[in-house]
């Protein structure tokens, strides 16, 4: 799944280059890149599918250069990710019925790949050989908001889920974490492509009917059109609200392998190198003066001086500075609206 515009990471995620195709936490690689390595060990490279919006297809085939065009699906216009999976899903229904899905962000940080192939691999024989949605879930180190949260039913490496809550407010996150029984989703499920199908045409049976069509047109001169109205007409939501709360046959492996959504630009200072004063900086170019716990994101060959900053988040591009309290991350939603109401387009 690659076709999010990565708000959080204004201003140096935009639109015409998003954070899943940004070498953010500065490896030398993109996200999208990282994402495809790990799985190209376990998974043939004809066999990827890419979903993400029209006007990222070519640097999708510019960061994946073993995948073909017919390969990467391109959604008119974002829909959440139930309508991401279905259309993956009819698509593989068509070319092979019989097949084993394993759906992934393309953004997402994974220190303990070796131990997550293992944990992918469980998981597929688990889903072979029973009529399961399955998901991965992390133990929790912070009460937090923005992922959905997984109730197990028992202890064992394997469990069926008993509860599945998407994003709960923080008095509940608190709740769920002082319990122990509780896992956050990490967004990454596996399953036979049949059984998601199913599941679409039991519990969202509208995005069934539009990617059933979709699936039928694969191949035909009406593909195109067809791909439009689905997405033109579905309902906006989540896999996780639409099917993975209201499903009985979810099941869920939890596992500790370095993962993180690096979903904001906290958890890069989180996962960055820093130095002896907890500044996380680039290596050259970044002259720091009595400041403390900052991030810092220059472009290629910028200086910055920085004097008396504690716990800041400075973020330079060509066009757009950011300075802001680490604590404040939040309001980057409110920033970027007040940008676009004042500006335009030209700097989102």
């Amino acid at each position: 799944m690659a076709g999010g515009i990565g708000t959080r990471f204004w201003p140096k995620s935009r639109q015409s280059m998003p954070k899943q195709f940004l070498d953010i936490l500065g490896t030398g690689k993109s996200f999208i890149r990282h994402t495809y390595e790990r799985f190209a060990k376990m998974v043939p490279a004809e066999n990827f599918l890419v979903v993400t919006n029209d006007k990222y297809k070519s640097l999708v085939l510019e960061h994946i250069p073993e995948i073909g065009e017919k390969q990467v699906l391109c959604e008119p216009v974002g829909r959440n990710t139930a309508p991401c999976v279905a259309y993956a899903a009819y698509t593989l229904l068509k070319r092979n019925p019989d097949a084993e899905m394993i759906v992934t962000p393309a953004d997402h940080l994974i220190l303990n790949e070796d131990d997550f192939r293992a944990i992918i691999a469980e998981c597929l024989d688990f889903a072979s050989e029973h009529d399961a949605l399955m998901t991965v879930g992390i133990k929790p180190t912070r009460p937090d908001t923005g992922y959905g949260y997984i109730q197990v039913s028992d202890d064992k490496p394997i469990s069926k889920v008993k509860c599945f809550t998407e994003k709960p407010d923080i008095e509940l996150a608190r709740v769920f974490l002082q319990s122990g029984e509780f896992y956050w989703n990490s967004g990454i499920f596996v399953w036979k492509v049949r059984s998601i199908v199913e599941a679409f045409e039991k519990y969202l049976p509208e995005h069934h009917a539009l990617f059933s069509g979709v699936m039928r047109a694969i191949g035909t001169d009406a593909e195109r059109n067809v791909v439009e109205i689905a997405f033109s007409e579905c309902r906006a939501i989540s896999i996780d609200y639409g099917i993975m709360e209201k499903a009985d046959n979810v099941y869920v492996r939890c596992g500790e392998f370095g993962w993180s959504d690096v979903g904001t630009w906290g958890s890069v200072y989180q996962h960055s190198r820093k130095d002896r004063y907890a500044n996380a900086v680039p290596e050259e170019g970044c002259y720091l003066y009595d400041t403390r716990s900052s991030i810092v994101s220059l472009p290629k060959d910028k200086i910055a001086v920085i004097s008396g900053l504690k716990e800041y988040i400075v973020v330079d591009t060509d066009d757009v500075l950011m300075v802001c309290p680490r604590s404040e991350e939040q309001n980057i939603k409110k920033f970027i609206d007040e940008v676009k109401f004042h500006n335009g387009d030209k700097h989102i």
